[in-house]
């Protein structure tokens, strides 16, 4: 099965990006929280939030898994007359 990239439901702040990343390469998300704002801060804001902004278009939301359980349906009970 081929590993893929999708935005965190469960460990996200804004959209879910980094979250999805930490998740995907199996790293802290909190570690690349804090790398993401120093190299925010390094690169003056604007190209890390320009950067996260795409990223948030881009990266999909994890599709939802149905399990379909089949499942008889319980005879319901005989009124009595």
């Amino acid at each position: 099965m081929k590993k893929r990239l999708y935005k965190s439901k469960d460990d996200k702040i804004f959209s879910g990006v980094i979250g999805g990343i930490g998740e995907y390469f199996d790293i802290d998300p909190t570690i690349l929280r804090l790398l993401y704002i120093l190299i925010a801060v390094m690169t003056a804001l604007l190209p890390a939030i320009i950067g996260y902004i795409i990223a948030a278009l881009v990266v999909p939301q994890r599709p939802e898994v149905h399990h379909m359980h089949h499942t008889e349906p319980k005879p319901e009970p005989e009124s009595e007359k």
